[in-house]
């Protein structure tokens, strides 16, 4: 048997934020356990600037992550046999993944989460991760839907809590126990005990974290761009950052189809000097920083821990499309002429006890990866059968992986199964238009309005 006061733990990553979320996860273990990081090719895999970045606060430098090849993952798994993996990885690459290690004789307890916001959960979130042993997620609002979605889908896993790693570590700044910081009485928020200390005239940048899903428009990106302008403007003392993640050319958990950088090159004339794009660790920025601005990003609630006011911009909607439903309650929201008019928030006390900020007293994760683990010692942990989405059996997973790996997909039977996979869809979306239209013709017509105005049923 292991000593218990040696655990190993792989760390498998692919995008940026998972790689952030990943490595600072890791970071907070205990000593008693020692860390491998890679990161598996993929059309996704961050650049070497990214990785810089993404490693900033943790205990692994960007010569400590290796990239390989899926391919490779077993014999690593092999030479290490860890205790535990952390599948920090996307959703559908869980599922790619997961299946080969949970395979393995004696294999290694498997673990799985999410870097960022997860309200509204959604089932297929829970479908994605229904092979991992302990799924960690970063607030008891996120446990209780969670565990209600598993009940319903009949999916019998483990949930833990965790405070979200970039939180509240020395690192980052933050304070140790998880709590929201005093708010100051006057002039701009202080960070915690153990934070980089500006002096005040430095701490006075504007930082908008962006985000490449939300909004995702054109014209509601400008509007954000010209009420950041507007507020520069009036303030030609402070720097507002438009803090973005990747640059031009380089890749990102999830697609950005409008580039701000390249927006602000449309609208060059309008553009204050003391309006600028910044790519690097947010916790640099957030050092520098008075008011935090986004439409949802956790970057949000690194603000928060840092008693620095925030402002959530509402103009595009409360949705679950614009990933910011978990935020009502808060008090954080308010629009693009609060931006422009610098009128930031604090948060509300009842909200942050249930939403991230509920002490790190709450945290049982880490228990319960000991818990694996020691199980795991005495006896080979039992298999975990996928249950969802079988149809299409062994097609279906090459189909799967290739989709996740890209050009880095090896096999022959990805590459059939990707032709057959692309046709299938493209009927599927065809029949669902078709329906579509067919269901818009047989429904009644609006009565017109007193205005005179629109439709006329036939």
């Amino acid at each position: 048997m292991t000593d218990a006061a040696s655990r190993r733990l792989l760390v498998v990553a692919d995008s940026d934020s998972y790689v952030k979320w990943g490595a600072a996860l890791a970071s907070t273990l205990p000593a008693t356990w020692t860390s491998r990081l890679v990161i598996i090719a993929s059309p996704v895999m961050p650049s070497g600037r990214q990785l810089a970045d993404a490693l900033a606060g943790t205990r692994f430098t960007a010569s400590d992550a290796r990239v390989i090849h899926l391919d490779e993952l077993d014999a690593l798994v092999d030479d290490l046999d860890p205790h535990a993996v952390l599948l920090s990885l996307r959703g559908p690459f869980v599922r790619v993944v997961a299946p080969r290690l949970e395979a393995r004789d004696r294999r290694p307890a498997l673990v799985s989460g999410f870097p960022g916001l997860t309200i509204p959960a959604v089932p297929k979130a829970v479908v994605y991760r229904e092979q991992t042993d302990l799924v960690v997620l970063h607030s008891r609002h996120e446990v209780r839907e969670f565990r209600a979605i598993a009940a319903d889908l009949d999916v019998d896993r483990r949930f833990g809590l965790a405070t979200l790693p970039f939180l509240a570590t020395d690192a980052a700044g933050g304070s140790r126990d998880g709590l929201r910081p005093p708010r100051p009485s006057e002039g701009s928020p202080r960070p915690s005990e153990g934070s980089p200390r500006p002096s005040e005239g430095d701490r006075s940048d504007v930082v908008f974290a962006a985000q490449a899903k939300v909004p995702a428009a054109r014209d509601d990106r400008v509007r954000v761009l010209e009420a950041l302008a507007a507020h520069a403007r009036r303030h030609p003392e402070r720097r507002v950052v438009v803090k973005v993640r990747a640059r031009r050319g380089e890749a990102q958990t999830h697609a950005e189809e409008h580039d701000y950088a390249d927006l602000l090159g449309d609208l060059a004339e309008r553009v204050p000097p003391n309006l600028v794009v910044e790519d690097g660790p947010m916790a640099e920025k957030l050092a520098r920083a008075s008011a935090l601005v986004t439409v949802s990003s956790t970057a949000a609630l690194e603000a928060v821990a840092l008693g620095i006011p925030a402002l959530l911009l509402d103009d595009f909607g409360v949705s679950p499309a614009m990933i910011n439903t978990v935020f009502e309650g808060s008090g954080l929201f308010g629009s693009t002429e609060d931006l422009v008019e610098g009128r930031f928030r604090h948060a509300d006390a009842a909200w942050l006890a249930d939403n991230y900020f509920h002490g790190r007293g709450a945290d049982d994760w880490i228990g319960r990866l000991h818990a694996l683990a020691e199980a795991r010692e005495i006896v080979p942990l039992p298999r975990l059968d996928r249950r969802h989405d079988l149809a299409g059996g062994p097609l279906r997973a090459a189909y799967e992986r290739r989709r996740m790996l890209g050009a880095y997909d090896r096999s022959l039977l990805g590459a059939a199964a990707w032709g057959l996979g692309l046709a299938a869809r493209g009927v599927v979306r065809r029949v669902r238009r078709l329906r579509r239209r067919t269901l818009s013709r047989r429904a009644p017509c609006a009565p017109r309005r007193a205005s005179g105005s629109g439709p006329r049923c036939a």
